[in-house]
């Protein structure tokens, strides 16, 4: 499939509309809902190594928001009838391609208004992994990976917020109080 057909078929894919306690009240296509700004359920992925560094991943260029911007591991929505769990671990291998065990940590909700004219509000279910391997990126979604220290990216996201998504600007912190 070339990248054209990908991204169309990334756009016409179907999200699971929730209420803020994240019961489903129904589907809706992927770019609608982000045209709309309409509540959905999202994840996202928290990859550590044996130093506690986590793997970040700078999103592709093209994306159709948030490109270029560096952001967690992996993030993404389950598909209608998938738990999210499953939809975790289908994006990881997808985007980064490798597999680790995955916990849930937190949810939280968060709105944004993105580039495009597009509004991000998502249930987002956080997930950690623990993982030595090196990522094999997907060039639709990723460009770049590195590990970092949480301390270092902390003080990065405070200093350069424009260089990450708002939603690991909006949870990181949360996440690492969640570690402990």
């Amino acid at each position: 499939m070339n990248a054209t057909a990908q991204l169309v078929n990334q756009l016409e894919e179907k999200v699971i509309l929730v209420d803020e306690s994240d019961r489903q009240v129904g589907v809706a296509e992927k770019l609608q809902a982000h045209r709309d700004g309409l509540l959905h359920r999202a994840f996202s992925i928290f990859v550590l190594n044996s130093q506690g560094q986590l793997l970040l991943q700078k999103r592709a260029n093209h994306k159709y928001h948030s490109g270029g911007l560096w952001t967690n591991t992996c993030c993404s929505h389950p598909r209608h009838e998938e738990t999210t769990l499953l939809a975790a671990h289908r994006r990881l291998q997808e985007e980064m391609g490798f597999d680790c065990e995955l916990q849930e940590l937190f949810s939280f909700v968060y709105r944004a208004e993105l580039d495009n004219e597009l509004t991000e509000y998502e249930f987002d279910h956080v997930f950690v992994g623990y993982s030595d391997r090196e990522p094999i990126l997907n060039p639709e979604e990723a460009e770049d990976w590195k590990w970092i220290d949480l301390k270092i990216l902390q003080a990065d996201i405070r200093q350069n917020p424009a260089s990450y998504t708002y939603w690991l600007r909006d949870c990181c912190d949360r996440f690492i109080a969640a570690l402990v």
